[in-house]
């Protein structure tokens, strides 16, 4: 068990969004008329919008990522293989049959790229702000505001805002303690000063112990923010330091889970089982290694098949520093100005115990690593003039990003002793297969004009970008090295909302979008052999979508709802055709393999019930379906995926949650419903439905202090949770599959001052 000692006062504040993101603020007159709505429903928004509030957050499982707060909405798809949403190999967003990559995100602003696991271009949102310092996350299912620094979201936009601190002394201590030993702590102090000068500081330490197989999963997180008032003006300052360590469980694959169960994983800490494992792979030649010790024989034991069943053991190491400092201000009467830099460095290494590389000692076995390391800076800003009824906002955003990322081995100390620590950053590697530098640049602009007619709001605009990018060899291997560019300088957006009463309104929007390509070996145009990048880097095309939508919605005190259809078209798809198995880390060529249409319905509401009871329900429906058959560069059809639904796109998904709260007495009950999932292209290998209940129950024992209760999993649903860990297959079993937590039991106590 884990040990943690005091911690850092903070406050106890949920406020809305931060000093340069007012536009995704509530309204004070609207404000008024949520009151203590649990999801505010996007009134007068032409495009599918949704916020979910920090008091809704405060109720989930302390430390649960601002991910999990967003699954109970329409079209959203959240995976992950842990009771939190941290646990970065497993966790996956998808929006309206969209994957993460295709997808958003954003902190105050600061783009966070991807949140894929190997970052290229970002960083997860656990790795930014704790979930209590957030005050409000925004999903646009759509292609999301033209605005948002983003250049990878061709479906939805999640914006995270913090909150603000307060203008007073306060504090706030919570410590959660639960199943697998888990233990973590927040505590935040705010000051604030009479002239308006305010800020916070906090730390958050949170550690839990695998719930199959053996391993910890830790992070530390330090947050500060700062408002100063300068005249007219405002400046707000963020700043944030990660250090995230996790070891990671065992892809499965169907048939593993047929051989071995549910509770298999990776053999740490039984080394000697690994190199038995490994030493039989030689003798059968699995590994395309050398005989390393004959007398083992071919023939592993029980129910393992392969080398692959079951690793020594695999970890993500991240060190994540962020800094941003912004000012707005009112330039005359109708005249509004805000101007925002920031500053990411990023150190970070997946892990890997690989039998397929012997150590140079004679160990049949190797430590592989994928190394990386981010220096981004970068500058977004935005001007507004308001004439009347007409509201003008032209803004940009830059941002230079400098990218190493290396493939290393690291030896093993001897067959029987490792010598390696997987939750520390190894060193002394005996050889790096490949090194690239990469330097992307990007340049964005964007141009709205919104009209005010009545009771109809009319939204007129367009973005446009160019990011470049540029690899370069330190250790060359078979990837490229090269230049190559995405350019799209108008990708337009329009958009409607009409109120029809003071209650209810309709609204419709099409936006076009377009993604830009991806700076890394291990992904994108730079993942082929340099024949294949100088085949490819004048003719492909990145990926765009267009995207129609049309719903209504309907607020009163008692009633919030929304109502929603939607076609999507997604064209130029990119697809690399891998050249041997991905876990080796075989080159593949990216290639355009034509296009994809997705129609959906959309339904979500809440109601009050009286007695301090509200229900909230969502449904979603989607049809996603590839529109071509795959063709390699020579025209060799590779998978009939003609009308086949598209991968980790479930059709339907019902959410449900029956909430009290009054007086001292909290609770929450919540169901989630995903119909089955298809993880290979052809859709001949799937995973079951499943529906999860969690609960939580919380007493306050004074105005700041406060027990609660959470249960994760509540009926010890046995599933699969994530799918796609280990990339898709045309055909036929993977393994790429996550097993989801058991059930899992968790008390917090919080205290504010």
């Amino acid at each position: 068990m884990h040990k943690f000692s005091a911690f850092l006062l903070s406050t106890t504040a949920f406020l809305s969004a931060p000093a340069l993101a007012q536009d995704a603020a509530i309204p004070a007159d609207e404000a008024a008329a949520e009151g203590d709505a649990i999801v505010v429903f996007g009134k007068g928004e032409t495009r599918q919008v949704q916020e979910v509030k920090a008091a809704d957050i405060a109720v989930l499982l302390p430390g649960t990522s601002a991910i999990r707060a967003i699954e109970k909405l329409p079209s959203v798809n959240i995976q992950a293989a842990d009771a939190f949403g941290n646990y970065e190999w497993s966790t996956r967003v998808t929006i309206r049959s969209f994957n993460q990559n295709q997808l958003g995100f954003n902190f105050d602003g600061i783009p966070l790229g991807d949140m894929s696991y190997g970052n290229h271009n970002g960083l997860h949102i656990s790795r930014i702000v704790s979930p209590e310092n957030i005050g409000v996350v925004r999903v646009s299912q759509g292609a999301g505001a033209i605005g948002t620094q983003s250049t990878n979201n061709l479906g939805g936009t999640v914006e995270s805002f913090s909150i603000d601190p307060l203008d007073r002394a306060a504090a706030q201590v919570n410590a959660t303690y639960g199943s697998k030993n888990t233990v973590r702590g927040f505590a935040r102090l705010n000051l604030g000063t009479a002239n308006g000068l305010r800020g916070f500081v906090s730390y958050g330490f949170g550690s839990t112990d695998k719930y199959k197989g053996n391993g910890v999963q830790d992070q530390h997180m330090v947050n500060a923010k700062l408002v100063a008032p300068l005249g007219a003006a405002t400046l707000d300052a963020w700043f944030s330091y990660s250090d995230r360590r996790e070891q990671d469980y065992q892809d499965m694959s169907l048939d593993m889970l047929s051989r071995l169960g549910y509770g298999w994983d990776n053999t740490y800490p039984d080394y000697a089982r690994a190199i038995l494992y490994a030493d039989i792979g030689n003798n059968r030649g699995d590994t395309g290694a050398p005989i390393s010790n004959a007398a083992a024989g071919k023939v592993y034991p029980g129910a393992v098949t392969s080398a692959d069943d079951a690793y020594y053991d695999a970890a993500g190491l991240r060190k994540d520093t962020v800094a941003a400092i912004g000012i707005k201000s009112p330039l005359g009467e109708n005249l509004d100005v805000a101007l925002r830099g920031y500053y990411h460095h990023n150190r970070g290494m997946g892990l890997w115990a690989t039998p397929y590389v012997p150590s140079p000692n004679g160990v049949p076995m190797s430590m592989r690593t994928t190394e990386y390391e981010i220096d981004r800076t970068g500058v977004f800003g935005s001007v507004k003039h308001v004439m009347g009824d007409n509201t003008l906002t032209v803004g940009g955003w830059w941002e230079t990003n400098k990218f190493n990322q290396a493939r290393r081995f690291y030896d093993f100390k001897s067959r029987t002793e490792a010598g390696r620590d997987f939750r520390e950053f190894p060193t002394n590697p005996f050889f790096t297969q490949w090194e690239f530098d990469f330097d992307t640049t990007t340049l964005q602009y964007f141009v709205e004009d919104q009209i005010k007619l009545g009771q109809l709001k009319l939204n007129f605009g367009w973005k446009g970008f160019k990011v470049t990018n540029e690899a370069t060899a330190v250790v060359k291997a078979s990837f490229p090295q090269g230049k190559i560019d995405a350019t799209d300088w108008f990708q337009p957006h329009v958009g409607l909302a009409w109120a029809v009463t003071d209650k209810a309104e309709v609204f419709a929007g099409f936006t076009q979008a377009t993604r830009a390509f991806a700076s890394a070996t291990t992904t994108g145009p730079f993942s082929t052999n340099q024949t294949g990048f100088d085949a490819i880097r004048n003719t492909l095309k990145p990926e765009s979508s267009d995207t129609y939508e049309l719903g209504a919605r309907y607020n009163d005190p008692v009633f919030n709802g929304v109502l929603g259809v939607y076609l999507v078209n997604f064209h130029n798809r990119l697809l690399g055709a891998a050249s041997g198995p991905s876990i080796v880390g075989s080159p593949s060529v990216l290639q355009n393999v034509g296009s994809v249409r997705s129609v959906g319905f959309e339904a979500a509401g809440d109601v009050k019930l009286g007695g301090g009871l509200s229900l909230f329900a969502s449904y979603s429906y989607t049809d996603a379906k590839y529109r071509n058959d795959v063709f390699n560069l020579s025209g060799v059809l590779l998978a009939a995926i003609k009308d086949k639904t598209v991968v980790d796109s479930p059709k339907h998904m019902i959410r449900g949650e029956l909430s009290y709260d009054q007086g001292p007495l909290f609770g929450r009950i919540g169901v989630n419903y995903m119909s089955k999932r298809f993880f290979t292209y052809t859709n001949d290998r799937s995973v079951p439905g499943r529906a999860i209940v969690d609960a939580s129950l919380g007493y306050r024992l004074t105005d700041g202090i406060e027990v609660q209760l959470n249960a994760t999993n509540l009926l010890d649903k046995q599933y699969i949770a994530t799918i796609g860990s280990g990339g898709f297959g045309n055909s036929g079993d993977r393994q790429t599959l996550l097993v989801a937590a058991p059930q899992q039991f968790f008390v917090t106590l919080k205290a504010g001052f």
